[in-house]
């Protein structure tokens, strides 16, 4: 699995959904990422892409969106629980 730097230190990423997203011909997405540090704890990182990379940041939602990522969880029970989804 990646590992990623957080502000508590090198985590693990364990699972990740992206929530693809448009706004008049703007296309970008959301992205919700289950991560554990080396000691077992869990972390939740949001972020937003444009391009691929993740962005810091605001990350807006609307209800049909809010939709897809609870069809997402589906496939990702460990984010679920994480999210209380």
């Amino acid at each position: 699995m990646a590992k990623t730097a957080t502000p508590w230190g090198r985590a693990e990423l364990v699972e990740r959904v992206t929530v693809r997203q448009q706004a008049a011909e703007k296309r970008f997405a959301s992205v919700f990422e289950l991560l554990e540090t080396d000691r077992g704890e869990r972390l939740v990182r949001i972020a937003y892409t444009t391009t691929g990379a993740a962005r810091r940041g605001p990350v807006t939602l609307r209800a049909r969106d809010l939709e897809r990522l609870r069809e997402a969880l589906a496939e990702h029970p460990a984010l679920a629980e994480a999210l209380r989804m």
